[in-house]
């Protein structure tokens, strides 16, 4: 069994990764917020994953044993806070609006020497407005659970593998041994949405990956599910405020 790190803060400051690349399962005594200004950054703990690209953050709270992936060259930004200034415990994805962008760059450019130049001066302020604007940053569902029960989990390790299957939830039920009924019941207990609403963040999830790895727009339609890349597109740029064509051009 793999050792978790065990880190006493939560580290600020820059860390560049390599597509495919991570940090491995740890927890920190503080809570978090991790920014990729460049690539998508995916954070999985045992309640699933959030994934965010260069408009989204992902708080995570002190305790939380979690770990990173980048998808595509990804600049990972890293902000420890020994408050919480967003009264939540548990991960979440924040929207990044344009001034918290740079404020998180801004604050993560070589932390170190920042702290040690200004602590109390520019720093403290910067890190003030910061805060704000973290208090502002409203929450984003862009959180794909785990379930729990093995018929749930059957169905959605499916669909993982394939998110272009398109077989019904009645189809998928007979193909793990029970009622399609079953699964919705058990989509609103374990996972919180509709089966609908979980295989579209599913497919939104797998997209921004695809995407991440420079899939042409057309091609992650398909292989993601959508009968069109204007489907595709639409369904997109609902969820990020954007379209694909600009994901990673922000």
């Amino acid at each position: 069994m793999t050792e978790i790190r065990h880190l006493s803060e939560a580290p600020t400051g820059r860390r560049p990764l390599a597509p495919g690349a991570g940090i491995d399962a740890h927890r920190h005594d503080t809570h978090q917020i991790v920014y990729a200004c460049r690539g998508v950054l995916s954070v999985t703990t045992g309640a699933g994953t959030w994934v965010a690209p260069a408009n989204r953050a992902i708080w995570i709270p002190a305790g939380t044993v979690h770990e990173h992936r980048a998808h595509g060259d990804t600049d990972l930004r890293l902000v420890g806070l020994t408050d919480n200034p967003l009264g939540l415990d548990r991960p979440a994805v924040l929207a990044v609006g344009p001034l918290l962008r740079e404020l998180i760059i801004a604050y993560t450019a070589d932390a170190h020497h920042n702290s040690r130049e200004n602590d109390g001066g520019e720093r403290a302020r910067l890190w003030a407005v910061l805060l704000d604007q973290l208090r502002r940053a409203p929450e984003q569902p862009l959180h794909l659970p785990t379930a729990q029960d093995p018929r749930l989990a059957a169905v959605c390790a499916i669909l993982h593998r394939d998110p272009a299957d398109s077989r019904t939830l009645a189809q998928l039920a007979a193909r793990v041994g029970t009622s399609d009924r079953t699964l919705a019941r058990l989509c609103r207990r374990e996972l919180g949405m509709s089966f609908p609403q979980w295989r579209t963040q599913l497919r939104l999830h797998h997209a921004l990956l695809l995407l991440a790895d420079g899939v042409p727009v057309t091609a992650v339609a398909h292989r993601c599910g959508w009968a069109s890349a204007s489907a595709f597109i639409d369904v997109f740029r609902r969820a990020f405020g954007y379209t694909p064509g600009r994901a990673f051009t922000l």
